[in-house]
């Protein structure tokens, strides 16, 4: 499975969900949401024809559900350019993940991701397709940050030493986390130095998160 998804990076697909054909009943399900989220929509009657974000570049990795549907058409209301990722292997409503894709939006998720398609899936929800970075990012979980910051460092390390260091961990994850950034390295050894270039913000919202990124910066 790696060989399959790691060689798709630089094809950038436009989007990878469970069915496309779920978007009718999620655009029903979305109808609903919208009516119990007032908020959101007061923000697109009062800033979509301001269009504040209009330039600005956004990765999401949160819970791909149909209330995140109602949260990434706000953010296109307001001018952002979107990609997205669920931040949980089991999270995503399938139907929400169909009808987003089907507005253009690049979205990565689907229900029972194994854990090498959920990093995949992140990999590409951070990177457009001119092979930057976004601007901003909502993480929840903080993995979309943490894998730009492993990416730059590996990236680092090879640009001093001229090779990488061996895996050693034992965690399978942290193992396919370190497999899909040497792929990456491979095919472009400044992928993750451009990604973080233009980063100016990241939102998150988990205890878990942000001691993460608490740890990180020690």
């Amino acid at each position: 499975m790696t060989e399959t998804l790691t060689q798709s990076i630089v094809e950038s697909l436009p989007y990878k969900v469970k069915d496309i054909r779920l978007a009718g009943d999620g655009r029903k399900a979305l109808g609903i949401a919208e009516k119990e989220m007032p908020g959101l929509m007061s923000t697109r009657a009062k800033y979509g024809p301001k269009k504040p974000l209009a330039g600005k570049k956004l990765t999401g990795s949160l819970h791909m559900t149909i209330e995140t549907a109602v949260l990434i058409e706000t953010l296109v209301e307001l001018g952002a350019d979107v990609r997205w990722a669920s931040c949980n292997i089991f999270s995503t409503q399938d139907h929400a993940a169909a009808v987003i894709a089907e507005t253009g939006v690049p979205v990565y998720a689907w229900k029972g991701e194994s854990l090498e398609e959920y990093w995949w899936c992140t990999l590409q929800a951070l990177t457009f397709p001119d092979g930057s970075g976004p601007d901003l990012i909502v993480d929840d979980g903080g993995d979309a940050t943490l894998l730009i910051h492993k990416g730059y460092e590996l990236e680092e390390y090879y640009a001093k030493y001229g090779e990488t260091p061996e895996i050693t961990t034992e965690i399978e994850e942290e193992q396919i986390i370190e497999r899909l950034l040497r792929d990456v390295l491979k095919k472009d050894p400044n992928h993750w130095h451009k990604v973080q270039k233009n980063v100016i913000g990241v939102s998150e919202e988990t205890t878990t998160g942000v001691h993460r990124l608490v740890q990180m910066e020690k």
